[in-house]
């Protein structure tokens, strides 16, 4: 089951607790170089809030974006392995990450998506330990709670199944194969949508930082969580990029 047949509205599955969408064993094994290990202690993530220059947004949600990064990419980045922030994602100590979700977001039809709709206790840290492998950041996580998930759900455990739900639907292309040599936003599209029984290139969306690597890419869902066109101000970089990706480091 993939990410078309794979994915049921969120407000139906917060409302009936549906757990069913296929988690597969496969598509883990690319999402992730290999295995993550959990460590005992997780630090307490921070609260936050918006900055100054964030307003607080609540128009109507019309569709989603699953935004996926590239970790080889974002610890590549002048990251400090040392760092609390970056250690468990980039030291190597809790496993070797290759696509790991960033976030699920709310969309609207237009720029001026829903944030920060309410404010945001800690998050759990059962909850955080069940989806570190999967965000591997405690502080991340508390961030797309905070920004995105109070926006889509009163309860951050709900709000985080079903993001991943939807990124264990993912199947991803053979990152180490696109990797030998540049590629285009337009191939990586392909590659993504090539995988993925359902999704079109036009539901996809590149990203790449200053440099031109690589950093994510993101799927377009529409209001019932199933993959929808893109629309003008999410498709990210141009098809005609050329683009570089960062390998996953050896063992």
């Amino acid at each position: 089951m993939g990410v078309a047949q794979g994915c049921q509205s969120l407000g139906k599955r917060l409302r009936l607790g549906i757990m069913g969408a296929a988690i597969l064993a496969p598509v883990a094994a690319q999402a992730q170089a290999s295995a993550c290990k959990i460590p005992d202690r997780i630090a307490v993530p921070r609260l936050e809030q918006p900055r100054r220059d964030e307003a607080v947004r609540k128009p109507a949600t019309t569709g989603y974006l699953l935004s996926m990064s590239w970790s080889p990419q974002h610890c590549a980045g002048g990251r400090n392995p040392r760092d609390p922030r970056d250690r468990f994602q980039c030291s190597g100590e809790n496993g070797r990450f290759g696509w790991v979700l960033h976030g699920l977001w709310p969309e609207t039809d237009n720029p001026g998506y829903p944030q920060w709709c309410r404010p945001a206790k800690i998050v759990p840290q059962p909850v955080l330990r069940q989806h570190l492998c999967m965000t591997p950041s405690a502080q991340l996580l508390q961030h797309e709670w905070a920004k995105h998930g109070t926006c889509m759900s009163p309860n951050p455990a709900a709000y985080f199944r079903s993001a991943e739900i939807l990124f264990r639907a993912v199947r991803f292309p053979d990152m180490k194969t696109l990797a030998r040599k540049p590629q285009t936003a337009a191939t990586i599209r392909r590659a993504f949508a090539a995988v993925n029984p359902g999704v079109k290139p036009t539901m996809i969306a590149v990203s790449v930082d200053k440099q031109g690597w690589l950093s994510e890419v993101r799927l377009c869902l529409g209001a019932r969580m199933k993959p929808a066109q893109c629309k003008p101000f999410q498709t990210g970089t141009r098809d005609g990029r050329t683009v570089r990706i960062a390998p996953i480091p050896p063992s």
